[in-house]
């Protein structure tokens, strides 16, 4: 019961964007599991299920392995978008303003890419230095981030 009970919380996850336990348990139910609250706290834990903060603004639930999915780099490209003022660089030097407060969080964004032309990245509070490994690579780097910006 339990292994079934599992692959169905596994597939509702998959199929719908579930925000709270009770919106799974009602789910169960109606596909004729009947579950508590403690069951399904440790259903999710021994399942590793996590919660990731989606496009409209309400977290939900993913499976272990999905917070990489479509829908999260698309959530975290509308952050990235929204955080970013300005990007401009002068030589091998790139400069990148935020919105207050928001600097490190685009910093370590920038830093997730794993890009070839940027070496790394030092933030502030507003702004960002990332050093590029010539001026070539600083406009290349440039037109990757606001390509990242615009969601292409």
């Amino acid at each position: 019961m339990k292994t079934q009970r599992h692959q169905a919380i596994i597939k509702l996850i998959s199929e719908h964007e579930i925000e709270t336990q009770d919106e799974l348990i009602s789910k169960l139910n109606a596909d004729g599991y009947k579950v508590t609250q403690a069951t399904i706290s440790r259903d999710v834990r021994e399942l590793k299920i996590s919660k990731v903060l989606g496009a409209d603004g309400a977290y939900h639930y993913v499976l272990p392995g999905h917070s990489d999915s479509h829908h999260a780099k698309n959530t975290f490209k509308n952050a990235y978008a929204s955080a970013i003022i300005n990007i401009e660089s002068v030589g091998n030097i790139i400069v990148v303003k935020t919105h207050p407060g928001l600097a490190q969080a685009v910093a370590a964004g920038i830093d997730a890419m794993h890009s070839k032309e940027i070496l790394g990245c030092v933030a502030g509070d507003y702004t960002i230095i990332a050093v590029s490994r010539n001026t070539d690579a600083a406009i290349l780097s440039i037109y990757k981030l606001k390509e990242e910006m615009s969601g292409s």
